[in-house]
């Protein structure tokens, strides 16, 4: 089943510009979005990587700044944990690399808070390496066109690395296109809830398609909840902190979230964590 012509002349036409793509982008953007977009979708984060490309167009300019800064900016974007992980990755680069991301996957999956995934991802669409770079998407078009199930399971198998490694091109440039065409198949057609299949280059060739579209029957997979939860109080607490330079009153963040026991738990986390700092006079930003 050849999936490659149909797929690459449709991401031909089809592509997004997006800031972190092609010849202009910096490999330094590429990692910055990579942390960004995961588990946030790219609407969201084109705001906030422009804002830090802006401040911070490499990584020793946010090595060379305080962790709260990270998060302040970082904003409403979600699991600012990851601001952590860019801060301490921007500082190994600058302390082992010399301020340049580097290209090889064994030196990126060294550095602070990346894994697998990311480290696949920056060498792939920052310098065009080979690699299997199984993000939500690509899984997701990989299952359907190949698997001819709906969806994948919860994590990746030895099975599916092996089948995305197959079908990767053997020359490197092309097989990063390939990488990137997946997923923005993955994020524009073959939707997780609508796909397109009308629209979709590889319709006619799809496993899942010829089976007849059977419903996934695996194990239940859980949505994510956000009311009331624990997530949704410490970026309620985040925000407070963000928007005050130094030391936020605690009695200010009594007034943020009025379950005292969950916000005591969440402001200890957010301590531990390293995204907040205890003070004389309240809680501040790192």
């Amino acid at each position: 089943m050849d999936l490659h012509e149909p797929l690459l002349r449709w991401y031909d036409e089809h592509a997004r510009e997006l800031p972190w793509r092609g010849p202009q982008a910096s490999a330094w953007s590429v990692m910055v979005s990579e942390l960004m977009l995961q588990q946030t979708p790219v609407a969201r984060v084109l705001p906030v990587h422009a804002q830090w490309l802006e401040r911070w167009p490499t990584p020793a300019d946010l090595a060379a700044e305080p962790t709260g800064e990270a998060v302040r900016a970082w904003g409403r974007l979600g699991y600012p944990r990851r601001a952590l992980r860019l801060h301490a990755a921007a500082q190994a680069i600058v302390e082992h690399h010399g301020g340049v991301v580097p290209e090889g996957y064994d030196d990126l999956i060294a550095l602070p808070g990346v894994g697998d995934y990311t480290a696949a991802a920056i060498a792939t669409f920052a310098y065009g390496r080979r690699h299997v770079v199984l993000d939500t998407n690509v899984r997701r078009v990989l299952a359907r066109t190949v698997g001819g199930v709906e969806l994948p399971g919860a994590s990746v198998t030895r099975a599916e690395r092996a089948a995305a490694a197959e079908l990767l091109p053997l020359d490197e440039p092309t097989a990063a296109t390939w990488s990137i065409a997946l997923m923005e198949l993955g994020a524009l057609v073959c939707t997780a809830a609508k796909p397109r299949c009308d629209a979709c280059p590889v319709a006619d060739r799809c496993a899942w398609r010829a089976a007849g579209y059977r419903a996934y029957d695996g194990p239940p997979r859980r949505g994510q909840t956000w009311a009331g939860t624990d997530r949704q109080c410490r970026g309620r607490l985040l925000a407070v902190l963000r928007d005050h330079d130094g030391a936020v009153p605690t009695a200010r963040l009594d007034a943020a979230w009025a379950d005292d026991a969950q916000r005591v738990r969440c402001l200890a986390g957010l301590v531990e964590d390293r995204l907040a700092v205890l003070t004389d006079d309240g809680y501040a930003l790192p």
